[in-house]
């Protein structure tokens, strides 16, 4: 298996934010490395020395509902007893204890898109600076401008979803019949 076998966007949608850290569930990093989560965690508490609480830690029951919510892939997550999320320094820990070639490319992939989000986040914050220091040099007849361009900025809210039953029907024509005489 290649590196390139694992859309790096595939992996950026696994990456979620859990007590204000980007971590990965087990059950997708076990998915990913081509193994049972079961395995993963066997692995994990095995090795239990080298996983640091800032490495990997278990989710509460109100994590793991909250998460299950919002995650259309993780079906069985809410009736998981345990669940441990790994944040990217746990991610690199793996590589040591999963020596598949498989793990070592999913691997590879997943180190690749965790650089790829603090690049992406490093650039916005920069640009957001930049901006904050055009605006504290020039006064308020630019102020319309810099509106407009932090409201570029910001990410387009995605359009919801419409929730309940909707039925689509063509709309009734009436016309009205007058008897002239």
């Amino acid at each position: 298996m290649s590196v390139g076998v694992i859309p790096l966007e595939r992996i950026r949608q696994l990456i979620l934010l859990v007590r204000g850290q980007k971590v990965m569930l087990d059950r997708d990093l076990a998915a990913l490395y081509g193994v049972e989560t079961r395995a993963l965690n066997q692995a994990v508490k095995r090795n239990r020395d080298r996983f640091l609480p800032d490495f990997m830690f278990q989710l509460t029951r109100e994590e793991i509902r909250n998460i299950s919510q919002f995650v259309i892939s993780s079906a069985d997550l809410k009736f998981s007893k345990s669940v441990y999320a790994f944040t990217e320094q746990g991610v690199a820990m793996l590589s040591g204890v999963l020596n598949s070639p498989c793990a070592v490319q999913a691997n590879i992939a997943i180190m690749r898109t965790f650089v790829q989000l603090r690049r992406l986040l490093a650039t916005h914050a920069g640009l957001t600076r930049k901006l904050a220091d055009l605006e504290k040099r020039y006064d308020a007849q630019f102020k319309v401008v810099f509106d407009a361009i932090r409201e570029l900025m910001t990410p387009p809210e995605p359009p919801r979803k419409r929730i309940g039953f909707h039925l689509r029907e063509s709309r009734a024509k009436y016309s009205i019949r007058r008897n002239w005489k």
